[in-house]
């Protein structure tokens, strides 16, 4: 047939006949199929078909002419009434005999082959300048599903050829800098995947905000994915770590249980969609199983693997995914390069810091890039209220629409209700380069017309905006043209969510994750009161226990999964660097205010000197709950297989201690030097310096802690406003004491490193330490930066 290719008789040089999305259909067909990808069959009409049906309709001229039209393509009114006028055009004209014949014969055969009188098809459009490196023209035309019978796929192919001309492909094009008449169109016809019974979503090869490489991002909902596009839902989140996946481990190193209130499925007559609720149950249940993730995450890992091989250079890939109701297999929709990442340069670092001034915090969202911007918001109700947008506004909305692109690139930032990561807005956000938060829920009722804000996306996956215009900085460096100095540098963590960005830095791992960010912010609950919610006699404490352990029959279950993923975040982030993971080291008061505390600690005099770090982990009051952080880092340990983990105790006051919660942790599967498994000492008690000999015998290194070590050295509380002055980490006696631990720990074969605050905030105690010989210093994040370009100007 002259306009008709079949995808298995397609390659990825075909390009300029079957555009972009055809092609990779047909690639992945052809040379995918046997790693076990499956991949609907269908035919692509092609490019050729294109200008046929143009010239055999006089529509070439016509179209020109009203193109001619548009001057200014940020003339919205005038853009969508050319438009509109040239898609009239379009549908108004007649499919030639002959490829009206061809498309029948096609479609015949391919409903034969699927042993159906007449298949059920997904008709998209595949531009033929589409999927270059600098330019997806993703989402640019239009997608029609559920098409069945002939009469509908040939009103389906005029349609998909007349959304070539929608405005947003006309200003894309503009922007883009293509020639409207060197771009053609082939139509792609598909079997459908019935995942209106199922579900569907999309993947990335990469993190989408940071770049980081070494992740499967996979997004879930019921039904068909259009739903997570036009933000309808806040889907499920996977993400999924490749290194040790393909070592042969479960490495799903995150799980997000979506906002999945309403499906998208198609009505009764088959010809449109409708959104339908989904019960409480489906909601607070993860839309794919653990087997499912691992399955696409392959998949995704395959597909990428293979262009990269044939581009010659990474090839991060998007993808879309969807399972069918009647056979209850995946199966990869579609497939195009990522443009947004795969271009940017590798040893550049940009770091945005908000102030510290006091700030309002009036909403909170899934952050879109890293950026901060402040400008004047302006809530726009619908498509009637776009025309108010000035440069350098803030659009805040419930979902922006396609059509809104030309008012979205004035923006300098976009705030929505309703979205997760692959909405819309976001897609739109990080090809124009622009600052979004999206799934705020109710931005547009609590920001108001008007207002002065800033959106604050510096903080990893959440995103805050603030009252007002808050001062921030921009960093930017070149790593490429740092030296590295004598002493190795790492870097201390406490949030999960900036772990991918922070793992660019030329770092040589992390000295210090501290886990508790993650049970503060993450968890929030007590893990007592987690093992022993019967104790718990405050009702309203007992609700927000059990909302927040909604889907889990077990309680406990959430503790040591939520605590396990933030862990393999930061863990993962830095693969195959260590990562030196301390045990928990809140003090008593800090332990009451978690939900759930106050039934299970007691009020100390000096929680500081009292009943922390590792006097807890064997304790009869707390050692249940230290069972399930034992638990969380087996997990992340042998069954995601970051074996770069190290683990940290802190606060031991005595050998009989050590040996003690080294005895508990082995009853629990951490045994040292078993799965290459360390265990790090806090070298912060004067006791751990003077006996650091003996403390040798336990543990394969030290870590300094300035701040408690200064403390207990100084005789102060460092939490004391009135001796603030006394507190100096600077003092002689202390510069001593840490001398004196790094000596003993070579004189022990042990390697010892300093986490503690003081190198972050004092250059001249990091050159003390240095000229001691400290095997290592680990810096602040925004302390690292700054050290290295001090220490490369030497």
């Amino acid at each position: 047939m002259r306009y008709i290719k079949y995808f298995e008789d397609i390659r990825l040089s075909d390009l300029s006949l079957v555009g972009g999305k055809n092609a990779s259909l047909g690639e992945m067909i052809t040379q995918l199929s046997s790693q076990g990808i499956r991949v609907p069959f269908g035919f692509a009409i092609t490019a050729d078909a294109y200008w046929y049906y143009l010239k055999s309709n006089e529509l070439i001229e016509r179209i020109k002419k009203t193109m001619d039209q548009l001057i200014d393509v940020q003339n919205i009114t005038v853009l969508s009434k050319v438009a509109a006028e040239i898609r009239g055009f379009i549908l108004q004209g007649n499919m030639p005999d002959d490829l009206r014949q061809e498309i029948i014969l096609a479609y015949r055969a391919l409903s034969d082959r699927y042993g159906m009188n007449e298949c059920d098809v997904a008709v998209r459009s595949s531009a033929t300048a589409e999927d270059l490196p600098n330019a997806s023209f993703a989402g640019q035309q239009d997608t029609f599903l559920n098409v069945v019978g002939e009469d509908k796929l040939l009103d389906a192919c005029k349609k998909s050829i007349a959304s070539l001309f929608n405005d947003r492909a006309i200003v894309y094009r503009v922007n883009q800098g293509f020639d409207h008449f060197k771009v053609a169109l082939s139509v792609g016809v598909q079997k459908m995947i019935r995942s209106d019974g199922a579900v569907s979503g999309v993947a990335f090869s990469l993190d989408t905000e940071t770049g980081f490489k070494d992740i499967v991002m996979i997004e879930a909902c019921y039904g068909l994915g259009e739903s997570i596009v036009q933000g309808l839902v806040i889907p499920d989140e996977y993400r999924i770590h490749k290194p040790t996946l393909l070592a042969g481990y479960k490495s799903i190193i995150k799980k997000v249980c979506g906002d999945k209130k309403i499906k998208l499925i198609y009505s009764q007559d088959g010809n449109d969609t409708k959104m339908v609720e989904v019960s409480v149950k489906d909601q607070h249940a993860f839309a794919l199983l653990d087997e499912e993730i691992i399955e696409l995450a392959r998949y995704i890992i395959a597909i990428e693997t293979y262009y990269s091989t044939h581009k010659n250079s990474w090839s991060p890939m998007d993808v879309e995914w969807a399972k069918d109701a009647y056979d209850g297999k995946l199966y990869i929709v579609q497939a195009r390069p990522e443009t947004i990442h795969a271009g940017k340069k590798e040893n550049f670092f940009q770091q945005y810091k908000i102030s510290d001034e006091e700030k309002e915090i009036i909403i909170t969202g899934m952050s879109i890039g890293s950026k901060i911007v402040s400008g004047v918001a302006r809530v726009v109700k619908g498509s009637q209220d776009i025309d108010q947008i000035h440069d350098g506004d803030i659009i805040v909305t419930e979902m922006t629409d396609p059509d809104w692109v030309p008012v979205m690139k004035r923006a300098a930032g976009i705030i929505t209700d309703r979205g997760g990561r692959t909405c819309h807005a976001a897609i739109v956000s990080r090809e124009l380069s622009i600052a979004a938060i999206v799934g705020t829920k109710t931005g547009t009722q609590l920001i108001k017309e008007g207002d002065i804000i800033t959106l604050d996306c510096s903080n990893g996956s959440v995103g805050l905006v603030y009252k007002g215009n808050v001062k921030y900085e921009l960093y930017e460096t070149d790593f490429s043209e740092i030296v590295q100095p004598s002493v190795t540098v790492m870097i201390n963590i406490a949030n999960p969510d900036n772990a991918f960005q922070a793992s660019f830095l030329p770092v040589a791992g992390v000295g210090l994750a501290r886990v508790e960010f993650i049970i503060s912010n993450l968890i929030q609950i007590h893990p007592m009161a987690l093992v022993h919610f019967e104790r718990i006699e405050d009702d309203t404490i007992k609700k927000k226990i059990s909302l927040l352990t909604r889907g889990y029959s077990n309680k406990t279950d959430f503790f040591v999964d939520q605590l396990s993923q933030g862990i393999a975040i930061i863990a993962a982030a830095f693969y195959p660097r260590p990562v030196i993971v301390r045990l928990s080291d809140f003090k008593s008061n800090e332990y009451r205010n978690l939900l759930g505390g106050i039934y299970f600690e007691l009020e100390e005099e000096n929680p500081m000197l009292g009943f922390r770090g590792a006097s807890r982990y064997y304790h009869e009051q707390y050692k249940e709950a230290f069972a399930l952080e034992c638990a969380a880092l087996v997990h992340v340990r042998k069954e995601m297989g970051l074996k770069n983990i190290k683990i940290m105790i802190p606060f031991i006051r005595t050998q009989k201690e050590a040996k003690m919660v080294i005895n508990q942790m082995a009853l629990h599967g951490l045994v040292r030097c078993e799965d290459e498994l360390e265990l790090v000492m806090m070298c912060e008690l004067p006791s751990n310096v003077i006996m650091i000999e003996q403390f040798s015998h336990y543990f394969d290194g030290f870590s300094i802690g300035s701040n408690d070590l200064t403390q207990l050295v100084l005789g102060v509380d460092r939490d004391s406003a009135l001796l603030s002055s006394v507190f100096d980490e600077r003092d002689e006696s202390v510069k001593t004491m840490m001398a004196m631990a790094i000596e003993g720990a070579h004189n022990n074969n042990r390697y010892i490193g300093i986490c503690g605050q003081a190198p972050s905030d004092y250059p001249e105690i990091a050159e003390f330490l240095i000229e001691k010989g400290i095997d290592s210093l680990s810096l602040n994040f925004d302390s690292v930066i700054p050290f290295l370009m001090r220490s490369n100007k030497k």
